[in-house]
Order: structure tokens, then sequence, then C-alpha cells
């Protein structure tokens, strides 16, 4: 602004009205990048993640691998890398896996469904023996069933159960589902879904 009355020319209608329209221009392309700017400022203090969380952006989930200024990269469980932008981020909902794990633990869960000719406490029972069988799920807190319907044909089972590694989500519910599918297996007890055989 200063050097501006400076410039040879600068006093001409064509140069200024060129110098303005440069400017509208920087200003309406700019506006994106100074919201994500924004945006990045304010995730910093908002403190939602950090480097190394697991974490779930709208439909995007995967470990933070680095945020700066105007963007977030992830890094997702099949090896994509992804780049969000600041902007986006803050105008959905962030879910952080990792921030209680270590203190309080995650609680991951699965739901099935059983037929009212199996007793509820048998099946409590075999959903608490899949647990005790499956790696990386701490003893205290202890795992705990909860029954989340009754409906026409079939009783809801949730399982619940305490983790203090968020980033192996993707292998504890794998391995959770197979323990629970032997484990009904082993005893008889057949898991509709939410159909049944007679």
């Amino acid at each position: 602004v200063i050097c501006f009355p400076y410039v040879p020319g600068s006093s001409s209608p064509a140069f200024q009205a060129v110098s303005l329209l440069a400017g509208v221009l920087f200003s309406i392309g700019s506006t994106s990048l100074v919201g994500n700017a924004f945006a990045g400022v304010v995730l910093i203090y908002m403190r939602s993640f950090r480097v190394g969380d697991r974490v779930k952006i709208a439909d995007t989930m995967g470990d933070v691998e680095e945020k700066t200024l105007l963007v977030t990269r992830i890094k997702t469980v099949k090896n994509e890398h992804i780049t969000i932008a600041n902007s986006m981020i803050l105008n959905n909902h962030v879910i952080n896996f990792s921030k209680a794990a270590d203190r309080d633990g995650l609680i991951l869960y699965t739901t099935i469904t059983i037929g009212y000719d199996a007793a509820w406490r048998t099946v409590h029972e075999l959903l608490l023996r899949a647990a005790s069988r499956t790696p990386f799920l701490t003893d205290s807190p202890a795992p705990f069933v909860l029954q989340t319907s009754l409906d026409d044909s079939y009783v809801s089972y949730q399982i619940n159960v305490f983790t203090k590694y968020p980033r192996k989500m993707t292998t504890i519910y794998s391995e959770l589902r197979q323990n629970i599918q032997d484990s009904f297996n082993e005893a008889g007890v057949e898991i509709m879904s939410p159909a049944y055989h007679a």
C-alpha cells in the first residue's frame, strides 16, 4: 500500500482497475485458505486430538499422522492416507478413541440376538467366556453384558469390553466376534440374525 503511489503508471485508471480486479480475485480465492487457517488455530486450542490418536472424523476413521495449520492427515487401518481440510473438521463431529483409553479404558461393544429358548444367564456366561479369550482386553474394569431389547422372537444382548489399545480396535472386534461364534457353537446355542432354523 505504501509503495503503490510510486509504481510507474499507478495514477492511470487502467492500472487502478487491474489492481482492483486482482485484489478482488485474491480476496475471493483466499477465503477457503483463510477459513482453513482459522480452523487450524481453533483446533489447536480445542485439543480435540493429538498426533497418534485414533479418531473418527465424519466417515473417516484412522490414526492422526500430522496436524498443520491448513490440513490434518490421517492414516486408515487399510494404509490409506487421507488429507482433511481443517474447516471440514471444525464443521463435523470428532470422535477420539484414544483420549481416555489410558485412564478409563475404551469400551468396545457388539450385539447379538438369541432366541427366548436360551436362558439369559447361559447367554451372559457364553459372552463373558468369549471376552475372556480375546486378547488386548483388560480384566479390570471387567466385561459386562446388557440386554438391549426384547423383540418378538429374540432377545438382543450387547457384550461390552474394555481395552487400552484403541489402535487395535479392528483386530479386537474381529477376534471377539470369532470367539463369540466359537463359544455359542460349543454350547449348541444358535445365534439368530434375526432368523433361525426350526
